[in-house]
């Protein structure tokens, strides 16, 4: 199974502030959706609360630590590993972690891939996306986006493989 972060960061690799998202890009709410769309998503308790709702058409798995919590219509795990054994039951191709920052930092190392929507900007955030350590990661798509009248950041699309 391959196992890719999907994640849209600043070129400061700020990925939000105050459990938010730090711009609204339509182009990439679609292309999040298009490329985890029939897929496992695994994501922090944070991250979720912040969505507020399991993500329709995917298998929503949610790492905490807390033993108490839970949500209707997802898979509650308690670790990162707990999360792969649950993705590998679903037989799914492929998983996508989608964040937060923590849980990003914990699966770098067990990555495959990184879908990243690079934001040409440096903005002020509180949750960071790791470094990429290019001598470990090879960029084999870019596709570079101009500010337009609905995104007020110019973006790139990018892929990146674990080398």
């Amino acid at each position: 199974m391959t196992i890719s972060l999907v994640v849209a960061a600043s070129e400061n690799n700020a990925i939000g502030k105050n459990g938010q998202l730090l711009w609204h890009l339509p182009n990439d709410l679609k292309f999040f959706k298009n490329t985890t769309w029939g897929f496992p998503v695994i994501m922090g308790r944070k991250t979720f609360e912040s969505v507020n709702k399991p993500l329709p058409g995917r298998t929503n798995i949610v790492i905490t630590s807390n033993p108490d919590w839970q949500s209707t219509g997802v898979i509650t795990v308690r670790n990162l590993e707990e999360s792969m054994q649950k993705t590998i039951d679903t037989n799914s191709k492929q998983a996508f972690i989608i964040g937060g920052g923590e849980i990003y930092k914990q699966s770098m190392d067990i990555a495959d891939k990184i879908y990243i929507t690079r934001v040409h900007a440096n903005l002020e955030g509180d949750t960071f996306f790791p470094v990429i350590d290019k001598s470990k990661w090879q960029l084999i798509a870019d596709e570079f986006f101009e500010i337009d009248e609905k995104h007020a950041y110019s973006y790139s699309f990018q892929i990146w493989k674990k080398i």
